[in-house]
């Protein structure tokens, strides 16, 4: 089902090679998104410390980690023009709108979930398609989903395996879904000029998924949804 969705989008285009003294800690963060690191040493009269990306296998930009830092800590900060920052930034940039994570706990979904459902309230239009695994599960956002739901034009519907009975709410659609998406955290928004998703699989390990700023990925995650759910 959605595990080919994390087949196709979660292969890496981007590395990165960080030259620092000793081994930074941005390594094993880019190594836990599933993008390819290498670290090198520094000459004594060499430059400060600095990140160096690739695309491709091309060169694409490069950072101090001095700057980096405070980027890599959901949510996830960009501006909304990336014509306005360098060529290095808007190279990270690029590599964080595709990027796999792992081992991620339910608050740090939430953290990346809050993110897409506040740019779907800024954008007020559109489709955002949700699953938070079971009914139950979504009776906690239900504050949240009736605001979203009461101030803007979005078209809201929620998937899960029905295991509690969620209230009746004006422009929200709940889809009784089988057993198999009692794995999947999944938002899906098609934002106009501003798509974005989040997929999430449980396993006995925490989650492994993907989060991506991209129309492409938002439509893969759409066409693996149930189209015979009840509505």
């Amino acid at each position: 089902m959605f595990d080919s969705v994390l087949d196709e989008f979660g292969n890496a285009e981007t590395a990165v090679t960080v030259y620092a003294d000793g081994e930074p800690s941005l390594a094993s963060w880019f190594e836990t998104h599933n993008v390819p690191v290498e670290s090198r040493s520094l000459a004594p009269s060499g430059p400060e410390p600095f990140l160096a990306i690739e695309k491709r296998g091309e060169f694409a930009g490069a950072l101090p980690l001095e700057d980096v830092d405070d980027l890599l800590t959901p949510p996830l900060s960009r501006p909304e023009d990336t014509d306005a920052v360098s060529e290095g930034y808007r190279a990270l940039f690029d590599a964080l709108d595709r990027t796999v994570y792992q081992a991620l706990d339910c608050r740090q979904l939430l953290t990346v979930s809050r993110e897409i459902e506040d740019r779907v309230y800024r954008t007020g239009t559109g489709e955002l398609h949700v699953c938070f695994q079971r009914f139950s599960a979504f009776e906690a956002q239900l504050p949240r989903y009736r605001r979203l739901a009461g101030d803007t034009a979005v078209d809201i519907h929620v998937y899960g395996v029905p295991d509690w009975t969620p209230p009746e709410i004006p422009g929200i659609t709940y889809h009784e879904a089988a057993g198999e998406l009692e794995r999947y955290w999944l938002l899906a928004y098609d934002g106009g000029d501003h798509p974005c998703g989040l997929f999430g699989h449980e396993s006995d390990d925490g989650y492994t998924g993907y989060w991506a700023d991209d129309r492409e990925f938002v439509d893969a995650i759409l066409d693996e949804l149930p189209t015979d759910a009840d509505g």
